[in-house]
């Protein structure tokens, strides 16, 4: 049993091709953090300089020979590479050192797939981790008992190896159409919420910028929160009432990252599909870590990426307890400095949400029979009220407030209308 418990011995590798030391420095304390998010234990890394990254090693023949020596040296049971190497890369690589490689696409599917709690989060994760297998089959060496290519090579290895793809390919149409059924029983649940009109918001941000932490707080759920990379995975809504009692829907979201892997961003597309849907996008962005311009500018790359730049920001910046020295805030956008922790921080972000809110609104002001207290319970329930009196003369409530434009109960209010 203690076996299954032990971290992996990791040496981490890093190509630097640009000039830019400090992101380069980040990028490996991210996959350090990443790592141990896996559970892994860091002993070394290796990095170079290099105008681009090796074709058939990464990196270049010398460094390998140096890797190799370290990798005996620290009996590393696995060493991760700070990019998506390619087949060829993976296989060279092999033939030279010992240790398991993976890259950095492989630790972030690894990390999914132990987060992932949810049927459909389980089952994008497992299409992501085939999709990026499936081109790499032919480079997996003896794995596979592959003889080799060409004529005079082929062999039972081959028929195999072929086995294996039509076996990944049939899995990956049968996943598919899980999903698909999974992903209408969504839209379903969203026609529903659409029809009623419940206000929406969704928090998105880069992984670890305190959105579940917040989630929490501000809508008292119970979802996980922890300090790691990618703590939550699966989408997840509750109701968050604003200071006027006006309940809106907040849904938090799998967090963004640096070099996602593309077959993660096109696995998770339905779950960011949520972040579609919202009226209002509050971006948290973590004011507390070194690189958190660069973690802003990876997060509005994806959200323009998913076409979802149209819909109304506010951005979050968390932790505002723990703010770096350097931190700037980004100008020319809507925004606020918060600690997630913070009661008083809350309030202000649920004032300014309902700012927003309200522009999005239209007014009414109406007089409505003391006989029509469905329609009286409904204006509490499902529009901002502002003032309600009543007229003791002509037994009808004079209310005022705010309603969504597209909502069922425009009708009845137009109908009432002073």
């Amino acid at each position: 049993m203690e076996q299954k418990n032990e971290r992996e011995k990791v040496i981490l590798v890093g190509c630097q091709t640009e000039e830019d030391d400090l992101h380069f420095t980040y990028s490996m304390e991210e996959l350090a953090s990443l790592t141990s998010t896996a559970k892994g234990t860091v002993l070394a890394e290796l990095t170079q300089k290099r105008d681009r990254v090796h074709p058939s090693t990464y990196i270049g023949k010398g460094k390998v020979e140096e890797l190799s020596a370290l990798q005996e040296e620290l009996e590393a049971d696995l060493i991760i590479f700070n990019d998506e190497l390619s087949p060829s890369q993976v296989r060279n690589l092999s033939a030279n050192v010992s240790a398991r490689i993976i890259d950095r696409s492989q630790l972030i599917l690894d990390i999914f797939a132990t987060r992932a709690r949810s049927r459909e989060g389980k089952l994008q994760v497992e299409l992501a981790q085939l999709q990026y297998l499936l081109p790499r089959l032919a480079g997996q060496g003896t794995q596979l008992s592959r003889l080799g290519g060409g004529i005079g090579t082929r062999g039972p290895g081959e028929t195999k190896l072929e086995s294996d793809r039509r076996h990944i390919r049939r899995r990956l149409d049968d996943i598919k159409e899980q999903l698909d059924s999974i992903v209408k029983h969504r839209e379903r649940y969203r026609e529903r919420r659409k029809k009623n009109k419940v206000f929406q918001i969704a928090l998105a941000g880069y992984t670890n910028a305190g959105k579940s932490t917040l989630f929490n707080r501000l809508s008292e759920a119970d979802s996980f929160e922890e300090n790691q990379l990618f703590a939550t995975l699966d989408p997840m809504t509750r109701k968050i009432v604003l200071p006027s009692g006006f309940v809106a829907l907040l849904t938090d979201t799998v967090g963004f990252i640096q070099d996602l892997p593309t077959a993660l961003i096109a696995a998770f597309r339905s779950t960011l599909e949520e972040v579609k849907e919202a009226d209002l996008l509050l971006h948290v962005v973590d004011m507390s870590n070194p690189d958190y311009f660069q973690h802003e500018q990876t997060v509005q790359k994806l959200i323009e990426e998913l076409e979802d730049e149209k819909i109304p920001q506010i951005t979050v910046y968390n932790k505002r307890d723990a703010v770096h020295p350097d931190f700037v805030p980004t100008s020319g956008r809507d925004m606020i400095q918060i600690s997630a922790l913070n009661g008083e921080d809350r309030l202000l972000l649920k004032q300014k949400i309902e700012q927003h809110m309200l522009q999005m609104m239209e007014e009414y002001h109406v007089s409505v029979p003391s006989s029509e207290g469905k329609l009286l319970s409904q204006l509490k329930n499902d529009t901002v009220l502002r003032e309600l009196f009543f007229n003791e003369e002509t037994q009808e409530y004079i209310c005022k407030g705010f309603y969504m434009a597209d909502h069922q109960i425009a009708g009845s209010l137009k109908q009432y209308k002073i």
